[in-house]
């Protein structure tokens, strides 16, 4: 695992935070709904995509 991986993970979390304040502050709950799942959904993205490729190193040492 990569400590990139950790930055961009928290970059889009500080994101989120503040977009979702800022919309929360301004009266508009239903797009700060909208934004955090967005957010969230990036962030599996970037996990799913390290997970296939822990999966396919294993698969190569083991031979599968």
């Amino acid at each position: 695992m990569d400590v990139d991986l950790i930055f961009r993970i928290a970059a889009v979390g500080i994101l989120v935070a503040v977009l979702g304040q800022l919309l929360t502050r301004s009266g508009r709950d239903e797009q700060a709904l909208m934004t955090t799942l967005a957010g969230l959904i990036v962030v599996l993205m970037l996990i799913v995509q390290e997970i296939s490729d822990l999966f396919s190193m294993m698969r190569s040492v083991f031979g599968f």
